[in-house]
């Protein structure tokens, strides 16, 4: 009998087919497993995608922030400027109804008054009652009278400083030239000096400084730092000088630029005789020119007025 092949061949052949089909049955589960590797990847870019998103709206929420703060906070300034002005503005009402109705109190009561001394004298004060205002220096003020007309001069300046003081809840610096005459210049320069600075830094408003004329003349030097027309050291403040001249009476015909200029020449005789060694050797003329262009601002003359009490003066 002839030898068979054909049987290995077909053994062989079913062999080769069957490791054929187990090498793709092994292989399947690999290439069914790319779509799982993909899905995994997709998984881990979701969360960073969420991340960017959540990034980029704290940035919007940020501006957002900054945006309204830099619309808030300006308007919250200007609407608390707004009613601080308001009360300012009020208060400032307040002072000048006060203040108006004491010196229409005094010119009821002084009825023998220029009309000129009230309105003068009104207007240089009034002016610094404004609080909105900004002040460049103070009131000053300068009363005279003749020997007659001393009480009345006294009297007046005490309460029209006392109208100023009273009407802004303060009280009134005196001092009183009479009282320091004799007195050595430089002492009293200090005195006056320690008086104004301490009084008006402790919120005191209005000075009177009576029978300016009195003061030794060196020691008067010292309202160059007070009656100063820029530089003065306390701004918001008055004031109010008097001057009592030696003749008896003053002539109600005379302008205010006549007494003004009375006033002046009695100064410039007391101050800088050579009779008196101690004023003639604190005071020049020069000194007395630079100190008279600062306490002239406004000088008004005094009559006498009949109807004071002996003792008081309303």
């Amino acid at each position: 009998d002839k030898p068979d092949i054909c049987t290995p061949l077909k053994e062989i052949k079913a062999d080769f087919l069957e490791k054929k089909q187990e090498c793709y049955s092994t292989s399947a589960p690999q290439s069914r497993s790319k779509p799982q590797y993909q899905s995994s990847t997709e998984k881990q870019s979701q969360p960073l995608a969420k991340n960017d998103s959540e990034l980029q709206n704290g940035f919007h929420k940020m501006w957002t922030l900054l945006l309204v703060l830099l619309i808030s906070v300006p308007l919250l300034y200007v609407l608390w400027s707004g009613i601080q002005d308001g009360a300012s503005s009020r208060r400032d009402a307040e002072i000048l109804q006060e203040f108006r109705a004491r010196m229409k109190k005094l010119k009821n009561t002084y009825q023998s008054q220029d009309p000129n001394l009230w309105r003068r004298a009104h207007a240089s004060l009034e002016k610094r009652l404004n609080s909105s205002h900004v002040h460049l220096e103070p009131a000053i003020l300068l009363l005279t009278a003749g020997q007659e007309a001393e009480k009345a001069l006294r009297c007046l300046s005490n309460e029209i400083a006392d109208a100023f003081a009273s009407s802004q809840n303060a009280t009134t610096i005196s001092i009183n030239g009479v009282d320091k005459a004799v007195l050595d210049s430089d002492a009293v320069k200090l005195e006056v000096d320690t008086e104004l600075s301490s009084g008006f830094s402790g919120g005191k408003k209005v000075a009177v400084v009576h029978r300016f004329e009195s003061l030794p003349a060196g020691s008067t030097l010292i309202f160059y730092k007070y009656c100063d027309h820029e530089n003065a050291a306390f701004k918001d403040v008055a004031l109010l000088l008097t001057v009592l001249l030696e003749e008896q009476s003053l002539r109600k015909s005379l302008t205010f630029q006549e007494v003004e200029e009375k006033v002046r020449d009695f100064l410039w005789a007391k101050f800088t005789s050579s009779d008196v060694p101690s004023s003639y050797n604190g005071m020049d003329t020069d000194k007395l020119s630079g100190l008279w262009s600062r306490i002239s601002h406004l000088v008004l003359p005094v009559w006498p007025e009949k109807g004071l009490s002996q003792e008081g003066c309303t």
